[in-house]
């Protein structure tokens, strides 16, 4: 399911129109962007926990040479499902 097929998804279930539904979901990623860029997790129970993760920096080969390479540390974006979503998944 891609963006757009969400916000579709999202209108029919709320009965909101398509340019709501959009606004709805721009607004949630923009916030969840903003709360984790300042290093707060985001926890929707039942959903799950959105989080930042810091990532060492490491040593990484380059697939077609071989050589060695060095990758630099970052940040990553880490969820983990919430048991209401997982036992749907199930």
């Amino acid at each position: 399911m891609n963006k757009a097929e969400l916000i579709e998804a999202i209108a029919k279930e709320s009965k909101m129109t398509k340019a709501d539904s959009k606004k709805s979901v721009d607004a949630f990623m923009q916030v969840v962007g903003k709360s984790l860029k300042k290093g707060d997790k985001v926890t929707l129970i039942g959903f799950g926990t959105f989080s930042v993760y810091k990532r060492q920096a490491r040593e990484g080969r380059n697939p077609r040479t071989g050589k060695a390479i060095k990758i630099a540390a970052k940040k990553v974006v880490k969820f983990k499902a919430g048991s209401d979503l997982s036992e749907k998944v199930k």
